[in-house]
């Protein structure tokens, strides 16, 4: 919640502009799309197969875009469970981000399945897998969703001016921060674990028991990068002052916590001896220099106190680590995923636009929110 000393403030401002007419164009294309593709079925706009059942709604939409996502979970294990309560302006626009990243990775799981109108099926006891990985991400997720839509709950309840009912939910909003955080934290690093259930299909630079570990680190890596991406965004295209200071000290967390990564990444990668690999002409060692270049320069850019107070080398690195992060999980779930000869994919033109629209709409969602509730800090300006 925000404090008096972290006084937040509605945007306001134009709704309808160039940039949420071109937002909201992509994302009707995206609908219509959509309507196609639960019509007549997925193959009507997807190229997905029997080999490669799972396409860019999956591999980018979920894991990707549940990472993209975690920046309330990141701000949440400082500000709450570590006790950093300097950065809590940065707790509800990272909790608005992540709250339309996590949902539409939810919706984009019921658009991927065949028998779409089963989808009850995870929720009914007697259908429930209970060793199932995909049973644990499943249920964790839309377990999350309502939990941040409850976290977000006191921004909508201030608008209303619904004060008596916000300090009533506030005696218990501590239980749904501790959610909050568990939630990510298991559904996270079991991302990780259905690429270790696929076992000899996925390439050995990225097949090793430690992806649980990994895909968490880079939950947590990704959190950060998307809130110093976010907040930079936010201040030149709404042309607000700066959290660069701020921003300063959160990259100091990050670029250690980005040491750590690297250091088991490359330390399981020697253990495993399949460090060879990335020498082998491919496209998947290709893809592994892309992503570990992507992770390993924000290294050099964020190595001094000075170089985090300049705000284009926060940018950059975030960026950098935002690609690394798409690279890990792309790389795995399908450059690196081999299934068996005679199998191939690569996304169709509706797969792609489905994602834009996707992304299209998050970021219009966004605006809006920003404009009309009370969400970002407030500044002399308001």
């Amino acid at each position: 919640m925000a404090s008096a000393q972290h006084a937040v403030a509605p945007l306001g401002g134009r709704l309808v502009t160039p940039v949420t007419v071109v937002l909201a164009g992509l994302t009707a294309i995206a609908g219509v799309i959509l309507l196609v593709r639960f019509f007549f079925g997925l193959g009507a706009v997807t190229n997905i197969n029997d080999g490669f059942p799972w396409g860019i709604w999956i591999a980018y939409d979920v894991m990707v875009g549940s990472a993209f996502a975690c920046g309330g979970y990141a701000m949440a294990l400082l500000v709450y469970i570590f006790n950093r309560g300097e950065y809590h302006p940065l707790v509800r626009p990272a909790l608005l981000a992540s709250l339309f990243g996590y949902t539409l990775a939810g919706a984009s799981v019921f658009f991927d399945l065949g028998r779409y109108w089963n989808i009850w099926h995870i929720f009914w006891p007697s259908y429930a897998q209970i060793n199932s990985v995909m049973f644990e991400v499943g249920v964790c997720i839309t377990a999350y969703i309502f939990v941040m839509w409850i976290e977000f709950s006191p921004v909508f309840l201030e608008k209303l001016g619904l004060k008596d009912l916000k300090r009533k939910l506030s005696k218990v909003l501590f239980f749904f921060i501790a959610l909050g955080v568990l939630l990510p934290s298991m559904h996270q690093s079991s991302l990780g674990s259905l690429l270790v259930v696929f076992g000899y299909q996925v390439h050995p630079l990225w097949q090793t028991v430690l992806l649980p570990l990994l895909f968490l680190l880079t939950a947590i890596l990704l959190g950060f990068a998307v809130v110093i991406f976010e907040a930079s965004v936010v201040s030149v295209g709404f042309k607000r002052p700066g959290e660069t200071p701020l921003l300063a000290r959160l990259s100091r967390i990050m670029y250690w916590t980005l040491a750590a990564y690297l250091a088991v990444r490359v330390g399981d990668l020697a253990w495993r001896g399949a460090l060879g690999h990335m020498f082998v002409p491919s496209f998947e060692a290709a893809g592994f220099w892309v992503e570990m270049l992507a992770f390993a320069a924000p290294l050099w850019l964020l190595a001094s106190s000075e170089s985090r107070q300049r705000r284009d080398r926060l940018f950059v690195s975030a960026v950098l680590l935002m690609l690394g992060g798409f690279m890990l999980r792309i790389n795995g779930f399908l450059i690196g995923y081999e299934t068996g000869s005679g199998w191939h994919y690569f996304p169709s033109v509706p797969e792609l636009l489905v994602t834009i629209g996707l992304i299209a709409f998050e970021i219009l969602a966004y605006i809006v929110f920003v404009r009309m509730l009370p969400v970002l800090p407030k500044h002399a300006t308001h």
